[in-house]
């Protein structure tokens, strides 16, 4: 089995679960890689966006482990898994993109206001808003700006029936950024 035929596996066995969002892990990642593509990025932010929450499928954790206070750094779970297969310009978005929600709470006013209530709660438990020298670290991060990017379209990927193209719709941009 290829590498994106295990990922399109992966979320045909386990993206019918929900998080808290109002909508599957399925719809959240289509809608994602939606939002880059319309936005006009990239195959590596496409991907970026469509994979960022695969460390939740990797896991067996319940699909309320967050409101049983655990953090399941997903982030960082999803993103040692996709270095193996995609470059750093897949894997360090994903792996930042739960920083780039503490930074913009940190730096932006009122985006903390805006966020889910689900996300409010994996907020507090991933380390809540950045301090002054977090957010002065993560600014000058090589991917930084592209997990904000990110993170930007990952809040806009909750809307319950939005029509998508399906996972076959983005594999050219997988199939572009395999490495090896």
């Amino acid at each position: 089995m290829s590498v994106i035929d295990e990922i399109l596996d992966l979320y045909a066995r386990r993206g019918h679960a929900t998080y808290g969002e109002g909508v599957t892990q399925n719809e959240h990642a289509l809608q994602s890689a939606l939002e880059a593509e319309e936005a006009g990025a990239g195959s590596a932010l496409v991907t970026a966006a469509l994979l960022h929450d695969i460390g939740h499928l990797l896991h067996d954790l319940p699909e309320d482990i967050a409101e049983q206070g655990i953090d399941t750094q997903h982030e960082s779970l999803g993103s040692a898994w996709l270095s193996r297969h995609f470059g750093r310009a897949v894997s360090e978005p994903v792996r930042l993109h739960v920083s780039a929600k503490r930074y913009l709470c940190a730096t932006e006013i009122g985006y903390a206001h805006a966020l889910s209530e689900a996300s409010k709660l994996s907020l507090r438990l991933q380390g809540g808003p950045m301090n002054a020298t977090e957010a002065e670290d993560f600014a000058r991060a090589t991917y930084a700006e592209d997990a904000v990017r990110v993170r930007r379209w990952d809040d806009l990927a909750k809307v319950a029936g939005r029509r998508t193209p399906g996972f076959d719709h983005f594999r050219p941009h997988l199939a572009r950024e395999l490495i090896g």
